[in-house]
């Protein structure tokens, strides 16, 4: 059980290093800088008010260098959406503040041969203000396996 909260602790360190090494990247798509605040870190941990679970988060910080190569890289967009948000708690009135909330998704499939994973990486902008890095996450389910080919694709 040690050795689970250990790994745990390792990779959060090492993730957090990476993140806070990371001021602004440049996102081709978007043609703007891409700003790694604390609210991109701590959505790595926490999901809803509530912490994700051990595994989850060292996926998500295992993840973050392909985050940051995808956010250099991409050029194409895969997803956007647009939302009215609640942000943040309640406001002195006891009413949740409402903002625009924009998000765009990027995929790539990113390691070796025979090795491949599909990575998508969310970033977010809040009404006018920076885009900021959001979230990581594999693009499918991993219990299976994705099925990535790298060759017999036409047979498919």
């Amino acid at each position: 059980m040690d050795n689970v909260f250990d790994k745990f602790k390792e990779r959060k360190a090492k993730a957090e290093s990476l993140y806070k090494s990371q001021k602004n990247i440049f996102n081709s798509y978007l043609k703007k800088e891409v700003v790694f605040n604390s609210d991109g870190f701590h959505h790595l941990q926490f999901s809803s008010r509530r912490e994700r679970s051990k595994e989850e988060q060292i996926l998500k910080f295992n993840l973050l260098p392909s985050a940051i190569e995808i956010i250099k890289k991409s050029k194409t967009l895969q997803e956007y959406r647009k939302d009215i948000t609640t942000v943040g708690g309640k406001g002195r009135d006891g009413l949740f503040h409402t903002r625009n909330v924009e998000y765009w998704g990027f995929v790539a499939i990113l390691g070796d041969p025979g090795r491949m994973i599909k990575v998508k990486t969310i970033l977010r902008r809040i009404g006018d203000g920076n885009v900021t890095f959001w979230s990581v996450m594999p693009f499918s389910k991993l219990k299976n396996g994705q099925k990535l080919h790298s060759f017999g694709i036409e047979d498919e």
